[in-house]
Formats: C-alpha cells, structure tokens, sequence
C-alpha cells in the first residue's frame, strides 16, 4: 500500500509529509502529480487572488457588545458577537439520542 513521504516545498523550502491517507485521495481522484507546496503555502497561494473581507460592526442582540460581521446588518433581523452566538449555537444543538434497548416481539399463541 502507500507510506508516508517527506517531500520539499517549492516555494520555503520546508519539508513536510505526504501521508498515505493523502496518497490515497489522490489516487482516488486520478491525480497523478505529488503535491509540490506544503498546506501553509497551498492556503497562502489560494488566497492570494482573494480580496479582503470586508467587516461590519453592530450591536450583539444578546450582551449588547461590538459584533464584527462579515455582512450588512439588517434592523429586522439580530445580529450576535461571536461569544454569543456560539453560545446560542451550542444551547440549541439536539442531545445525543440513546438508543432504547430492543424489545422482543411478544410470541403468538395458537387458538385452541
């Protein structure tokens, strides 16, 4: 099967590693190239041609605090920084579900 390679980045000079999982992807996917960047500068490449976000602040409908959003706030719709909305997040996730043990279907009795 596929092992771990160290290979060299192209654009530091850092070397990084290559997985077999990785390795596997690719194959899966039909590429036949090694990667040639280590991930720090495939992200550093991808998002150069990106413009910047541009954030807008407004007042988090929970604590009352700065929010910094990365859209226009709307007067009809709350707007929360991003502690509260993490917390709403996490308050609002469903409970694990556990499973009930399996019960027996009950065995049919004959008429007599």
């Amino acid at each position: 099967m596929f092992e771990d390679k160290t290979l060299v980045c192209k654009d530091c000079g850092e070397e990084f590693v290559f997985t077999a999982r990785e390795q596997e992807f690719y194959e899966s996917k039909g590429f036949v190239n090694e990667p040639q960047r280590c991930k720090p500068c495939r992200d550093k490449r991808k998002n150069a041609g990106r413009a910047p976000r541009e954030m807008h602040e407004a007042v988090c409908a929970a604590c009352g605090g700065v929010a910094k959003v990365p859209f226009i706030p709307r007067d009809d719709r709350p707007v929360y920084c991003s502690d509260c909305f993490a917390k709403m997040k996490e308050e609002s996730a469903p409970a694990p579900v556990e499973e009930a043990p399996a019960q027996e279907a009950p065995a049919e009795q004959d008429a007599e």
